[in-house]
């Protein structure tokens, strides 16, 4: 094998920063989104059940009630928000969180069939367009102008842009224009068509969130530690933290770890994806270039004619859970919520056997993998919430720190301390029934993914050539191990 050229960054279709909420979608797995032909291939979508999707806490061990709290909020998680109801909009990628977050159960990433494609036809964004870069089975995407647009002839459409004229905000793909709860509410979509043509636009898919209570409860000695170990390799990787810009700490959530916790992880992605308020978030979004402007519109404001936060505690209401808010509730869900589960592979209509993924585990360190996917970053710290989030180790397959990873992958994008190619080390537990991968979706090859860490800059680029100087059947080993995660 030879690794290709690297694929460009904003040329190729790529595909939600940390699109964590986004009408219950189809979650049925196809039978094999990998490689195929002659050589090593990708098994792909691993459709076996492997218990994905449940609650790390049971009601025979929940003296404080938390069991009640993840079922109100996994319903939370799987509504539908309309615009006088939750307050959905002005502006919108999603209407439900689950939507975004279906694969291979709520929480995880994008569905193989892809909700957005029919929000025009089926009234959620009836006066909109689809955007060519969302299509019925590709994957659900947000996208960003990383330079804010110029205007074209007569000061209307789009004319290039600037790059010392830095944007890199979320371009939502709908409007709630036309829809009988949006009043008079006329807005515009970004001029998405004339941003691929200056070549400035970029995307990213949503992040699973299984286990992810587990990685906010690692605690920052600890992923220091790891770090000053995972600094002492002979493959050229560095890494560093991407931190908290109010305390200081170690943030950890997001693609390049821009956000510090799942509460504001939540309420960033219920403003940002679905346009609601929240008593994180308190004002409406516009555009990028509409905050630079004049804001949204008078007649686009407070559509729901309740004031703001749009979604607020519920002071009133029983039983307990129902007393939070939606973005608490969201942040509670993803908290519960179970690592993925290993399980075997299938290649092929045929069992893999277990001597193969052990060996592909073998190879996954030893060429070096590991050293940024760490099988575990460590233990967590003691659980004030439930005693199954304190004191386990957290076996994400990653180290928690954001690496730099060239050309090839950048977007031009910089959150926090994480500059324009620099991307949090993914999670790879539950790789084995993913999708799209990146993350950007540009692929569903695992052959693809790992060719496209090699590019010019990228700390992975020595990994890349060990990876390529396997044998087909120590690749394939390889392969055979990351969809057993």
């Amino acid at each position: 094998m030879r690794l290709p050229k690297p694929i460009r960054a904003l040329r190729v279709p790529i595909g939600s920063s940390l699109v964590v909420l986004c009408s219950l979608a189809q979650t049925t797995q196809p039978t094999n989104f990998g490689g195929g032909g002659g050589g090593p291939s990708d098994p792909g979508v691993q459709t076996a059940n492997r218990g994905t999707g449940a609650a790390l806490v049971t009601p025979a061990n929940d003296p404080g009630g938390y069991v009640a709290f993840f079922q109100d909020g996994l319903a939370r998680f799987q509504a539908v928000d309309n615009v006088a109801g939750n307050g959905l909009g002005p502006r919108f990628n999603s209407n439900s969180c689950v939507s975004c977050h279906a694969q291979p159960a709520a929480g995880g990433t994008g569905p193989a069939v892809n909700p957005q494609f029919q929000f025009v036809t089926k009234g959620v964004a009836p006066r909109d367009k689809v955007p060519d870069f969302i299509t019925a089975n590709g994957p659900t995407r947000e996208a960003r102008f990383p330079f804010f647009i110029t205007p074209g002839r007569g000061g209307f459409g789009f004319g290039g842009f600037a790059p010392q004229s830095v944007n890199g905000g979320v371009e939502p793909l709908f409007t709630v224009t036309g829809r009988p709860d949006a009043g008079t509410c006329r807005l515009q979509q970004p001029d998405f068509d004339g941003a691929e043509r200056a070549n400035n636009i970029i995307f990213r898919i949503p992040t699973p969130v299984f286990g992810a209570g587990l990685i906010e409860n690692l605690d920052d000695s600890t992923l220091l530690k790891n770090q000053a170990k995972n600094l002492q390799n002979n493959f050229g990787i560095g890494g560093d933290f991407n931190n908290n810009g109010n305390d200081g700490t170690i943030s950890r959530f997001g693609w390049k770890a821009q956000n510090k916790s799942l509460h504001i992880f939540s309420g960033e992605a219920y403003n940002v994806e679905m346009g609601v308020t929240n008593l994180l978030f308190t004002q409406d979004r516009p555009t990028p270039e509409e905050e630079q402007a004049l804001g949204l519109p008078a007649n686009c404001l407070n559509l729901g004619g309740n004031g703001y936060p749009e979604d607020a505690s519920n002071p009133a209401s029983t039983p307990n859970p129902k007393v939070m808010d939606d973005a608490s509730a969201f942040g509670n869900f993803m908290r519960l919520l179970a690592p993925p589960h290993t399980g075997p592979v299938v290649l092929n209509g045929q069992p893999v056997s277990s001597t193969s993924i052990a060996n592909g585990s073998q190879l996954f360190s030893a060429i070096g993998c590991a050293v940024c996917h760490n099988p575990s970053p460590g233990t967590t710290q003691a659980s004030n919430l439930v005693s199954s989030l304190g004191n386990v180790p957290v076996n994400a397959f990653s180290d928690v720190e954001i690496h730099h990873m060239g050309t090839g992958l950048a977007d031009n994008v910089s959150q926090g301390s994480a500059g324009g190619d620099e991307f949090r080390t993914a999670p790879l537990w539950g790789l084995g029934q993913r999708i799209f991968l990146l993350h950007d979706g540009r692929t569903t090859d695992l052959v693809k993914a790992i060719q496209a860490h090699a590019s010019q800059g990228s700390e992975a680029n020595q990994v890349g050539q060990n990876f390529d100087n396997l044998n087909n059947q120590q690749e394939q080993d390889l392969l055979n191990f990351l969809r057993s995660l």
